[in-house]
């Protein structure tokens, strides 16, 4: 049953361990996007409540020079272990770290009861910091696995039905790791389950290497000769990224679609922080407007949308996301009261970025080298991330000096050129992954 509603819906899989491959990497990610995105919501309610609401624009900043050199230490990792490996004792790290938080939150000095917010409680950074680098590491070390175990058709069958899984877990993890829904206090005893969470993606990684058959782990190999890899390093990914226009093309498409959501979701916290007054109310409303993103993503994704990369091809499906962020620009500068409004537009701007526009760029790492994957895609994913949201945050940090009118107007027009170059980036992009596919080629 289950394979036929698949075949319905993504395409035809070739055997029943293709979809039960895919089914256990969708659960798995699953896990992963659940436990991040009910993080997501908790990290900004328990900063704003401990830190304070002016710090936020600088936490992103923070964040990326704490990241940065775990991002060193996660290359030499790749480098010296098999990945699996390295997956196992970064969960085995966050799941020490969840237990630490959850117990430093329960304090009564250091914790959540204490509601004076100041920005020498390094708790609050450390948090936000630690449930950012989460996102970076985790699901970047998850993505540069699955790529290196899929051959290119395969993943246009199976990538759908993990961001699938994943949309599922940006539903349930908000909608039910919520303190106000579960009936504590605050979000603390929150951390707790999460620490849970993240040890069984662990034993589940494990399976998956133990009982998938070998046919199934298979990578993309050229049957033309390319340059051999550099010599191991903690910078070669580095290297690879500035010396590649493929893969400064991907870190582009990244980076404006951070830049310009980062502002816009600035401007959102800011009100949600205005008309709400405690962690746990701030944290409700946030977990709520999580739980949409993962409706309106998975809806996206069983509606088919993954239809528009396989049939309309690869072009189409990178050029629709910044069209519809030009539309959310637009709609913010206009009406930039409207607390609602301004949550609906992040909602779909999340939710067509994760069910459409991240599994494509997934795919574009198929045809790249195994140093491309798992040191290029980590550079990428930071600074083509959060090197662009702490660019953003600057940005936000002249709200206060230009005035909200001001300000909105000179991020639209920015935003307006921004996307224009953003489309002509990912025509470029398109192309060259569709050259190195058809010729079977290694593109960098």
């Amino acid at each position: 049953m289950f394979k036929r509603i698949a075949q319905a819906l993504w395409g035809k899989f070739e055997s029943k361990e293709e979809v039960q491959k895919f089914a256990m990497l969708a659960l798995m990610f699953g896990l992963i996007i659940g436990t991040y995105w009910a993080m997501r919501p908790i990290k900004d309610s328990i900063f704003l409540t401990v830190v304070g609401r002016n710090y936020l624009w600088m936490a992103k900043i923070v964040s990326l020079f704490v990241i940065t050199p775990l991002i060193l230490v996660y290359s030499k990792l790749v480098d010296t272990f098999p990945r699996e490996k390295v997956f196992y004792g970064l969960i085995v790290v966050y799941t020490a770290l969840a237990l630490f938080f959850w117990w430093a939150f329960s304090q009564p000095v250091m914790g959540l009861t204490n509601t004076v917010e100041d920005p020498t409680r390094y708790i609050g950074w450390a948090w936000y910091v630690f449930v950012e680098s989460f996102g970076s590491l985790i699901v970047a070390l998850f993505w540069a696995i699955t790529t290196d175990i899929t051959l290119p058709d395969s993943a246009k069958r199976g990538f759908p039905l993990i961001a699938l899984f994943g949309q599922i877990g940006n539903i349930l993890g908000p909608l039910v790791l919520n303190a106000r829904r579960l009936g504590f206090a605050n979000s603390a005893p929150i951390l707790g389950i999460l620490a849970g969470l993240m040890a069984l993606t662990l034993i589940l990684m494990w399976l998956f290497f133990n009982i998938t058959p070998k046919d199934q782990l298979a990578s993309f190999k050229s049957e033309k000769k390319h340059a051999p890899d550099a010599e191991p390093g903690f910078f070669e990914g580095l290297k690879l990224l500035l010396t590649e226009s493929y893969l400064l093309g991907i870190f582009l498409i990244i980076s404006l679609y951070e830049v310009i959501v980062t502002v816009i979701d600035y401007h959102f916290k800011q009100t949600v922080s205005n008309a709400f007054g405690s962690e746990r109310e701030i944290s409700a409303f946030l977990s709520d407007y999580a739980f949409m993103v993962g409706v309106v993503a998975t809806l996206s994704v069983l509606l088919g949308i993954n239809n528009i990369q396989r049939k309309l091809g690869m072009t189409a499906s990178l050029v629709l996301l910044p069209i519809l962020v030009a539309v959310a620009v637009l709609l913010i500068t206009w009406y930039p009261s409207a607390l609602y409004l301004s949550a609906a537009i992040m909602v779909f701007s999340k939710a067509i970025n994760y069910a459409l526009n991240q599994p494509t760029l997934k795919q574009l790492y198929i045809p790249t080298s195994s140093d491309t994957k798992y040191k290029a895609q980590a550079w990428i994913e930071m600074f083509g991330s959060r090197g662009s949201k702490a660019t953003a945050s600057m940005v936000n940090g002249t709200r206060g000096v230009l005035g909200l009118t001001m300000f909105l107007t000179m991020v639209s027009i920015g935003s307006m050129g921004l996307i224009a170059g953003w489309i002509l980036v990912a025509i470029y992009v398109a192309k060259t992954y569709n050259s190195a596919i058809d010729k079977n080629e290694i593109v960098c």
